[in-house]
């Protein structure tokens, strides 16, 4: 295990319990196995019993991919402590392999004396055969590094269902839930939760529900009566890790989905999603379709350039206009992204990242669409930018992406990731009175007196302060004016070809990104560090982790993170001037580090990786130190 025992000590039925800090499993197995289910429901235990917890969901992007194979693997991670926690851990101390495929794909992320529990019926000739085993590597001594725990699952789960009127094939369907039972049972889950959840799940098919839980029970019971699992363990809630409130487990999908119905009730103002299904994105589209009871309305268009053009539409007609999307949708859907910026409308454009380019990797996590985000339009198109940190920040990111759209009447790209996207961790629900007032007033009448009295609409003439033109919705009587992606004559928004004109216009809607309000940057540097690890969006988690570990070793290290990449804080220059080493780890190769060495000539040490997997603590933490090593 990760930690040493805190507590061992008997359990009534004479099998030993030791107390663990914290603790990782693995699920894995087909895409079919059910492996997301399980995990997602030991997730969901593990937040109702109080732990701390990070995910890390990894699944092919096929729908259904070739059963046995390594590329077919689907894998669901969990860290859960009694303490606060940051990534989804970097090695399993425990993993549940369905199959030969799923054994090899991942023993070699096991630490030495970690537990695999197996699914001995799956080891025949052929599977193992065709994941390129020579021979049974539960039989040849290969894992005798490692706690093996051969259980026969397929067979036992059949077993267990034999009262009910089910087929083989449609037994083994649920082997996953007799996998939860057990791993339930070693680590004292509730079990309550699951067993609902199943009720709930086929509440159409009665028969499968119980099929089901008596799985579940079943793998519970046998992890308590069989000899080979001597001992369970206990991980006790984190009591101090976190504020006082009401917490849940949440996704950033789900967060993000959360913080844009709040933000248009913050905001008085109808959602509207105009959005095309992609991965990882799709989520946000099937959970704002539930909604409807909160003014929200979703739009599966026909295609991206469909889904943003409605989108628009919808900003022009007063809403709090959304589009989602992935890279390969933003590439479609950068010409609309431009009239908005032309128009100056809010409209807030969600790209979760996902390994590129073309259709690359749709299932594996990157952060290489910052540049496409900043510059991928043409003309001189600014656009503000923003990123969350963690799945549950993807709630007060989307806050925050709808202020500044609202506010500077512009389109705002909030750039998540399909890491976020997928994992999950504990949000406290916060109060309705604690969100920002994001309620900005529509125009209402003649704004400009002309030089002979008469009062007019002029739909370009700016508010001083934001440099945001006024929001007229159609209809209004007096505020009929044009749009369209011709430019406007400042001002009137007449069309207009004035060579001094159009370089007012872009210089003013550049200024008007630059002006945005936006926090200066919160730098962690207890010791005066000489050398500051600066992040943005998902890898927060590992490089506060990684940082962690080079402080524990003696090491003085600064760490500050960016929400605001487009604009940048305003303090950002004397920030990175302060310190002799700038390192900047990004999933790219070297995004951020490029726009930073253009815009304040600091020469900053990248740490860069495109492998579609999240950066690892103790990885991190080692690259970090080797360019600590190089000044």
């Amino acid at each position: 295990m990760t930690s040493a025992d805190a507590v061992s000590r008997e359990a009534p039925e004479g099998k030993e319990v030791r107390r663990l800090d914290r603790v990782i499993i693995r699920f894995a197995g087909d895409s079919g196995d059910g492996m997301q289910l399980a995990g997602d429901r030991f997730t969901a235990e593990t937040a109702s019993f109080g732990n701390d917890l990070s995910t890390l969901p990894d699944f092919p992007a096929e729908i259904r991919a070739p059963a046995g194979t390594l590329p077919g693997v689907s894998s669901f991670q969990l860290h859960f402590a009694d303490h606060d926690i940051l990534t989804p851990g970097d090695a399993p101390d425990v993993l549940v392999a369905m199959n030969p495929a799923a054994l090899k794909s991942n023993v070699d992320d096991l630490p030495h004396g970690a537990e695999i529990i197996v699914d001995t019926d799956e080891f025949t000739g052929r599977a193992l055969r065709k994941v390129g085993y020579d021979g049974d590597p539960l039989e040849d001594g290969s894992l005798d590094g490692f706690h093996v725990h051969p259980v026969p699952l397929t067979t036992l789960t059949v077993g267990a269902l034999k009262e009910f009127d089910l087929s083989r094939k449609e037994a083994e369907r649920s082997k996953n839930m007799f996998a939860l039972g057990l791993l339930s049972w070693m680590y004292h889950r509730p079990t309550e939760g699951t067993e609902a959840f199943l009720k709930r799940k086929f509440a159409k098919k009665p028969h499968i529900a119980e099929a089901n839980i008596a799985a579940y029970r079943a793998g519970w019971n046998f992890g308590e009566t069989i000899e080979d699992f001597a001992v369970s363990y206990e991980v006790a809630p984190a009591a101090t890790a976190f504020p006082a409130g009401t917490y849940r487990n949440i996704s950033g999908n789900l967060a993000l989905s959360y913080g844009l119905i709040a933000a248009s009730r913050r905001a008085d103002l109808p959602l509207y999603l105009g959005s095309y299904p992609i991965t990882p994105a799709s989520d946000i589209l099937h959970e704002l379709s539930k909604h409807k009871n909160f003014g929200v309305r979703t739009f599966q268009a026909e295609d991206e350039i469909a889904g943003i053009g409605a989108a628009l539409g919808a900003a022009f007609g007063g809403s709090l206009a959304v589009t989602t999307t992935s890279g390969p949708g933003v590439a479609l859907k950068s010409e609309t992204i431009g009239l908005a910026v032309s128009l100056e409308l809010p409209l807030l454009v969600v790209d979760i990242q996902r390994g590129g380019p073309s259709t690359g990797l749709p299932t594996k996590t990157e952060q290489a669409d910052l540049l496409q985000a900043m510059y991928g339009r043409n003309g001189e198109a600014p656009v503000p930018v923003i990123a969350p940190r963690t799945p549950a920040d993807c709630f007060d990111a989307a806050l925050e992406a709808a202020r500044i759209a609202v506010t500077y009447r512009t389109p705002v790209f909030l750039l998540s990731d399909g890491y976020l996207a997928n994992g999950s961790e504990p949000w406290r629900i916060p109060e309705a009175d604690e969100l920002p007032d994001l309620r900005v007033p529509f125009a209402q009448g003649p704004n400009h007196t002309l030089d002979d009295g008469s009062e007019v609409f002029w739909p370009y003439k700016r508010d001083p302060h934001t440099l945001a033109r006024p929001w007229a919705v159609p209809g209004t009587p007096g505020l009929e004016h044009r749009i369209g992606g011709i430019e406007k004559q400042d001002g009137t928004g007449n069309i207009s070809y004035d060579p001094a004109n159009h370089d007012f216009m872009v210089r003013t809607r550049q200024a008007k990104v630059d002006g945005i309000d936006v926090p200066d940057l919160d730098v962690d540097d207890p010791r005066g560090a000489r050398a500051l690890v600066l992040g943005w969006g998902s890898t927060y988690g590992p490089i506060t982790a990684a940082v962690r570990r080079l402080r524990a070793a003696g090491k003085s290290v600064a760490q500050a993170h960016l929400r605001h990449l487009n604009p940048f804080p305003a303090d950002l220059g004397e920030v990175l001037a302060r310190y002799e080493r700038v390192i900047v780890p990004e999933m790219n190769l070297g995004q951020l580090a490029t726009l930073l060495r253009a815009r304040y000539l600091t020469d900053v040490r990248a740490l860069t990786q495109v492998n579609g997997m999240p950066f690892k603590a103790g990885q991190l933490a080692r690259m970090v130190e080797e360019a600590l090593r190089e000044d």
